[in-house]
């Protein structure tokens, strides 16, 4: 039996010496990215979540004493996951593509048969602004091919497409007689393609004298409203329904926004809330330079309570009803649909100071007549009968008027008025808006 050796008895073999063991982690493959402590963090949940070791994020935040004392809300550069670094590049590549697009859109490339007021037209901007922004003159002479700048649209554009445009500051502008877009935009120094952002237009919109358009710039504090509010038109609001949304008067809601009783409002257009009358407050009768006796301003507010309590159809119900009513008493359909948009914007429950009622904003006295070419009793609180009391006085006035022009503006002034005065100002303003709403139905 072979002896048992003790253990200290056994040949000693030299040992290495302890080595260090140091965690080579890849700092950040696919760089860097903040993230912010929250509550439970520790640095190690951290690490393991974003792929790397403790030691490196201690490193790189330049912790101390190993990152055990981490606060909440406390930012930590850490590596990307490879996950945030491809949600990262699929961005950059579509600012890329945004960004060339927009500078394609910045210009056009002229073809056989163009002109310089045609393609103004097409691109929606003034003549005078795309001479001036390509250096041309009314006879400058285009070539097939050649490139031409269109202004509004350029370099600001395709720095809105990536998304790293500051939001500006805004102030608005009140649409005078004549304003088109493109005038606003070179008076006010804001970019077309920029005022078309700001108030949801495109080159196709029609404006309205009294109507506020953002433009760039800050409201002086002289020119702020006192004792009023700022309101954004949401999808179908109308006048009537702002003003007793805000306990005002349909009036003075009006006059503070330089409106009239015919106005359309459009979604996002800011107005201006009055504040709420004081009980000794005057009639709100008169606007506009007419006045209207109480016994008319007290039967709108009976019709608009009325509408209020009342189920109304959709805008695109009204759409076909209006286009079905029209074909049925062989008026243009069209015709009668830019009347509807441009008197309520397709909306029944839209009523006037001069108690002017529905759709097609009839008064009393017009329902009665209307009534009468129609063959029975029309009730122009309800939708169908309004639009046929609408339909029918349009058929009565192009039967009657001289030319389409003159029809329409019988509507707004009447046939008689504008056939012994002319058409007035304002009457010249909504027989344009008429044929511009027209042309695009």
């Amino acid at each position: 039996m072979s002896p048992v050796i003790a253990p200290a008895a056994l040949p000693q073999t030299p040992l290495a010496a302890p080595v260090a063991v140091v965690q080579k982690a890849k700092p950040a493959p696919h760089g860097w990215t903040t993230y912010t402590v929250r509550a439970g963090d520790t640095l190690a949940a951290i690490a393991d979540r974003t792929g790397t070791t403790t030691g490196v994020l201690a490193s790189r935040n330049h912790l101390a004493h190993g990152g055990n004392h981490l606060s909440i809300g406390q930012r930590l550069s850490v590596p990307k996951t490879a996950a945030q670094a491809r949600a990262e590049a699929a961005r950059a590549r579509a600012a890329a593509a945004a960004r060339a697009a927009a500078i394609r859109r910045a210009t056009y490339v002229v073809r056989p048969g163009d002109t310089l007021s045609h393609i103004a037209a097409r691109k929606g901007v003034s003549l005078a602004a795309l001479l001036k922004a390509n250096h041309l003159s009314t006879r400058s002479v285009l070539q097939v091919g050649q490139k031409v700048r269109i202004p509004g649209s350029g370099a600001a554009s395709a720095h809105r497409a990536t998304g790293a445009s500051k939001a500006i500051s805004t102030t608005t502008y009140r649409v005078r007689n004549g304003d088109t877009l493109s005038a606003i935009a070179a008076r006010t120094k804001t970019p077309l393609a920029t005022v078309y952002r700001l108030n949801r237009l495109g080159a196709r919109s029609v404006i309205h004298p009294g109507q506020l358009v953002k433009v760039r710039g800050t409201t002086p504090a002289a020119t702020r409203r006192a004792g009023s509010a700022a309101y954004r038109v949401r999808s179908g609001d109308t006048l009537s329904g702002i003003a007793v949304k805000h306990g005002t008067r349909l009036a003075a809601l009006l006059k503070t926004n330089h409106l009239s009783a015919r106005s359309v409002i459009h979604p996002g257009q800011r107005l201006r809330v009055p504040a709420k009358p004081a009980k000794s407050a005057t009639s709100a009768n008169t606007f506009a330079g007419r006045t209207y006796p109480s016994s008319t301003v007290n039967a709108a507010n009976r019709n608009r309570s009325a509408l209020a309590r009342t189920s109304v159809p959709s805008r695109s119900q009204t759409k076909a009803m209006i286009v079905a009513t029209a074909r049925r008493h062989g008026v243009d359909p069209r015709l009668a649909l830019a009347v509807g948009w441009q008197e309520s914007g397709w909306n029944q429950r839209q009523v006037s100071v001069a108690n002017a009622i529905g759709v097609m904003q009839v008064i009393p006295s017009s329902g009665q007549w209307a009534s009468e070419m129609a063959g029975r009793k029309l009730n122009l609180l309800r939708t169908q009968d309004n639009i046929t009391a609408g339909v029918v006085i349009l058929r009565s006035l192009t039967r009657s008027a001289k030319n389409l022009d003159q029809a329409i503006a019988g509507y707004y002034q009447g046939l008689y008025s504008v056939q012994q005065h002319g058409m007035y100002a304002d009457t010249k303003v909504y027989v344009a808006n008429i044929k511009a709403h027209r042309a695009r139905m």
